[in-house]
């Protein structure tokens, strides 16, 4: 029996996610030369109406996008880089345990070479890797590292697939085999 897919018409997958960086050229720098992304394109300046700004983007009526940036990583994260300017902004992001608060995950086929690769360009390692041998992310590891403006990435790896996988008629995406 075909059942009816649940949820937004249409949907095809995630577009980009939109990340506020404290200064554009330090992040595009971090993540074009330290982690390898491609740069594309800008936008910018952005001075919309000031109901605009506060209507369409939840700030304050007096912000502006000083340049926004648009970044792939990898085989298919699209970022949005923003500097904004605005008289209400806080510098300090949320921690993850926060409401709001969030981390990017980027597979890797080699953790310890990415973590090398990581250490040569001083970025901050949390911690060591975490290897899962039980439950469904049997397989996988993980470690934590920040940017240097205190964004939160995690490194995953799962080089012979997540225990669920095995038999499973669904499967998360997987960077290993994008397609699939």
């Amino acid at each position: 029996m075909n059942q009816a897919r649940k949820g937004l018409p249409g949907l095809r997958g995630g577009d980009h996610v939109g990340l506020t960086v404290p200064d554009l050229e330090e992040a595009t720098h971090f993540f074009v030369e330290v982690l390898g992304a491609e740069r594309f394109y800008d936008i910018g300046p952005i001075e919309a109406a000031r109901d605009d700004m506060a209507r369409c983007l939840g700030v304050d009526p007096a912000a502006r996008v000083r340049m926004l940036r648009f970044l792939r990583l990898g085989l298919g994260l699209n970022l949005e880089l923003f500097e904004y300017e605005a008289p209400d902004q806080r510098r300090d992001g949320p921690r993850n345990s926060d409401v709001g608060g969030h981390h990017i995950a980027i597979y890797v086929d080699d953790m310890e070479a990415a973590l090398a690769h990581l250490r040569a360009h001083s970025v901050e390692i949390m911690g060591e890797p975490v290897v899962r041998h039980s439950g469904p992310s049997a397989g996988q590891s993980w470690v934590y590292f920040r940017a240097p403006w205190g964004l939160q990435f995690e490194l995953v790896s799962y080089p012979e697939g997540k225990a669920y996988a095995r038999g499973a008629e669904r499967l998360l995406w997987d960077p290993r085999d994008p397609a699939r």
